[in-house]
């Protein structure tokens, strides 16, 4: 029996590659305002167009591993071998405890960290699997952003196989087949909705 989503819950994202999450993500922030989206940090430098605390916290190696060594993260990984990508813990327990609304969109390696961390820590998290409708899609989505060479698509396709295996680890689990849907889906699974919106600061 599904357990009815509390505002004060904490819900994790995660999906395959390139079946949207950021898309969604980005969508619920703008249709539901009240739900706050967790701002990763990174080593890596800034692209053209980001804003610190926006898009990224950017943060000096030295930094990350003073975060990562005092347990300040809720999961981290090192990206393509290079730059470093965590959720920072207390940003996250601090709106949760205002009872605002927490989204975490991450991978699926993150996902499995956020658990485990969640199960030490006593947070109470639920965990959303996105789906593309179909593999064929999914391959569709990911040939159509023309932003990979052959080898990179056919290794993230590899990666993404892998990925929907895992869909049984999650609670719940939203289809993008429409932005719009999927969006108010997640909503409707974190208990929020357009009404009086708290603005999440």
């Amino acid at each position: 029996m599904e357990r009815t989503p509390a505002r004060t819950r904490l819900t994790v994202l995660a999906g395959p590659t390139a079946v949207g999450k950021g898309t969604v993500s980005a969508d619920i922030r703008a249709r539901y305002p009240q739900v706050w989206l967790s701002v990763s940090a990174t080593t890596r430098p800034p692209r053209p167009g980001e804003v610190h605390g926006v898009h990224y916290l950017f943060v000096e190696p030295e930094e990350f591993d003073q975060m990562v060594a005092a347990g300040d993260m809720l999961e981290w990984a090192v990206v393509h071998g290079r730059h470093r990508y965590g959720t920072p813990r207390g940003p996250v327990e601090a709106h949760l405890a205002r009872g605002i609304p927490t989204l975490l969109e991450i991978d699926l390696q993150g996902a499995r960290q956020v658990r485990e961390a969640a199960s030490v820590r006593g947070l109470d998290a639920q965990f959303v699997f996105l789906s593309p409708p179909s593999f064929d899609e999914l391959v569709r989505r990911l040939v159509g952003r023309g932003t990979e060479s052959a080898e990179e698509r056919e290794r993230r396709l590899r990666t993404a196989r892998t990925e929907l295996a895992a869909e049984s680890e999650f609670d719940v689990t939203i289809v993008n087949d429409d932005v719009t849907h999927a969006t108010d889906e997640l909503a409707r699974v974190m208990g929020v909705t357009t009404v009086t919106p708290q603005v999440a600061r």
